[in-house]
């Protein structure tokens, strides 16, 4: 069995799967973090791997970036691989200041100007929303463990430079938390297809500051995340 995107087998994919943008942050936990881990697809560059965590099954697929290109990857791990638990895992610019290099942001919900789930709602503003029991759990997870994190609103920008310089002050006057460019789309997918989903994210970049993550920091910087992560769907 095979999609026009990924080239694995029926039951190659265990029911959480987690979604880096990066194919070699997929890779990255593919070989550091999970245990038994195989590969199980491989097209054009974005590969899938399925292994174990704390002895329960798991898996991580790259997604490339933005909206159109997560989309399809989660598309196709839900209506074709059983996928129940999709989980991103990734970077966003701060927009809030209190929100420092490195913190976590669980994404309770996801605004955007792209017009894919209008396209879904029939030209209606969707509300875009985590599953509150991964949103609950990761968070607790956090709490418990004394992280930096907060949840909140994220904003799925459909540019990466964006030309409106008081995108910011709107964002902010609107209590949006960062920017990402994905979590809006997976929301969507998750809601028609009655699955749950949750956008994790690390503050790659402070946007008014100006502090950034090094490139190596990006591929390699969100392990204690997915650990953090793993650690509470293992339960």
């Amino acid at each position: 069995m095979s999609t026009p995107h990924i080239a694995a087998e029926r039951g190659a994919f265990a029911p959480t799967v987690l979604l880096p943008g990066d194919p070699l942050r997929a890779e990255h936990i593919a070989a550091t973090l999970l245990d038994d881990a195989v590969e199980v697809t491989r097209v054009r560059g974005m590969a899938g791997f399925t292994g174990r965590w704390r002895g329960q099954p798991v898996s991580v697929m790259g997604t490339g970036m933005g909206i159109p290109s997560a989309s399809i990857y989660a598309t196709e791990l839900v209506r074709e691989y059983g996928a129940t638990r999709l989980v991103r895992i990734g970077t966003c610019g701060a927009v809030a200041a209190d929100l420092q290099l490195g913190d976590i942001v669980l994404a309770q919900g996801a605004c955007t100007d792209s017009g894919v789930n209008r396209t879904r709602f029939r030209g209606m503003d969707f509300a875009a929303i985590a599953g509150f029991d991964l949103l609950s759990t990761v968070a607790a997870a956090a709490r418990m463990r004394g992280e930096r994190f907060a949840v909140g609103n994220l904003f799925s920008a459909d540019l990466f430079y964006h030309p409106d310089p008081a995108l910011l002050d709107t964002l902010d006057t609107m209590g949006v938390l960062g920017i990402d460019m994905e979590a809006a789309g997976l929301y969507g997918i998750a809601a028609q297809h009655r699955v749950q989903a949750l956008a994790v994210c690390a503050v790659s970049d402070q946007l008014r500051e100006g502090g950034r993550w090094s490139p190596a920091q990006r591929q390699c910087g969100v392990d204690a995340m997915v650990r953090l992560v793993l650690d509470a769907l293992a339960g």
